[in-house]
């Protein structure tokens, strides 16, 4: 499988599962999620996708420092409803790796591992996403702002020229390259930059 090699270069995310630990699914239910894991089931990488994982990876941090973070114990609002905007592509991305659902997830075992309850839509707040846990209720909001990174000066054109179907096969994939490449900034060159994810501790 070829991919773009910076990939491999993004941060990844370490959390502990109880319900894989309980089901045998990972040893001790030890699980890692790589960039490249979230794009195979988003089927892309973009701003959008790029900027949920960096909100989750952030958000985890301020909310577990050194500890590490609990699958299925992690609560998440968006402000807007789901079907606006890109708020459902962010939040699929922050499920598949926190576990946490809306009300079609997965319904628990005995009253346990419960995850159809921890994500929440059309919420009162005024960040891009809030992360809470569950145990200590200690919560963080993130605030996503891509902007900081612009596009290549071609890529507008490029990809009218795609959209259109237009464009010569060098065009596309030059389109595709430009594309990942602003991808690649926000994720290994602006990843710490505060102006990209700002999170605020409440």
């Amino acid at each position: 499988m070829n991919y773009p090699k910076y990939y491999d270069k993004v941060e990844t995310i370490t959390m502990f599962d109880p319900l894989s630990k309980v089901l045998g699914s990972f040893e001790d239910g030890i699980v890692t999620f790589e960039y490249k894991d979230i794009v195979k089931i988003a089927g892309h990488s973009c701003p959008t996708v790029a900027g949920a994982y960096l909100m989750t990876v952030r958000a985890l941090e301020a909310l577990y420092g050194d500890e590490l973070p609990v699958r299925g114990e992690i609560k998440v609002y968006f402000k807007e409803d789901e079907k606006e905007g890109v708020a459902g592509v962010i939040g699929n991305v922050i499920s598949n790796i926190t576990g946490a659902t809306t009300t079609g997830g997965f319904k628990g075992l005995g009253g346990n591992f419960a995850r159809n309850s921890l994500m929440f839509y059309n919420s009162a707040i005024d960040s891009s996403a809030k992360f809470l846990r569950t145990d200590t209720l200690e919560s963080v909001d993130l605030f996503y702002n891509p902007s900081v990174v612009p596009a290549e000066k071609d890529m507008a054109l490029l990809m009218q020229r795609v959209l259109q179907g237009i464009a010569t096969a060098q065009e596309a994939k030059e389109f595709g390259k430009l594309w990942q490449k602003r991808v690649e900034k926000i994720l290994c060159e602006h990843n710490m930059d505060e102006r990209v994810v700002k999170v605020v501790k409440l």
